[in-house]
């Protein structure tokens, strides 16, 4: 009996730590920002957010966030990109019906930015720099950097009108979903 409730133990660590390499090798499901400094790995969550996590790897495929600037970057706080305006009221793709969930806004979760109404979400985004709780249940989370924070943290901070970030505010440089990407 004790050896079999070991073996059943076993058997559940092993089975729980090949489930955890394959989520991390869900390339459909991660997306890469190449920033100035170097790349960061996103891990979509489609199961939270699946209308968000579509638009997101629709407008990446698409090249639409490519060289799109972070216009609105907060010490201790986020960075907000997606606008291709840059200036932060601007938007691509279809709006979007807000997918609140439970999931906290830690550092590395990554975001959708809206207007006052919660179904006015499109194409910007944010990477919360720092827990940021008050957020939580308000806004759609739809992913959570699992690699490349560093590089976040060197983006150039400021917003709009401003005068906080001297010209130009850093951009993503190319955004692509990790499938799309030859070896």
């Amino acid at each position: 009996m004790r050896r079999k409730f070991l073996f059943s133990i076993a058997a559940a660590t092993l089975l729980s730590s090949f489930a955890g390499t394959a989520g991390a090798a869900d390339k459909e499901n991660t997306l890469y920002i190449d920033l100035k400094d170097g790349r960061v790995v996103i891990e979509m969550l489609p199961n939270l957010a699946p209308k968000h996590v579509a638009q997101i790897k629709k407008l990446a495929r698409e090249g639409k966030y490519n060289g799109v600037a972070f216009h609105r970057v907060i010490e201790g706080f986020m960075a907000q990109t997606g606008d291709p305006e840059g200036t932060g009221r601007g938007g691509m793709g279809e709006l979007l019906p807000a997918e609140f969930s439970k999931t906290p806004h830690t550092r590395g979760t990554v975001s959708m930015a809206r207007t006052n109404d919660p179904n006015s979400a499109r194409s910007q985004f944010f990477i919360v720099l720092k827990d940021s709780n008050f957020l939580d249940g308000q806004y759609t989370v739809w992913g959570k950097v699992t690699s490349g924070m560093e590089f976040v943290d060197k983006i150039k901070k400021g917003a709009p009108g401003s005068g906080a970030v001297a010209p130009p505010p850093d951009k993503m440089i190319k955004v692509q979903v990790a499938a799309d990407v030859k070896s």
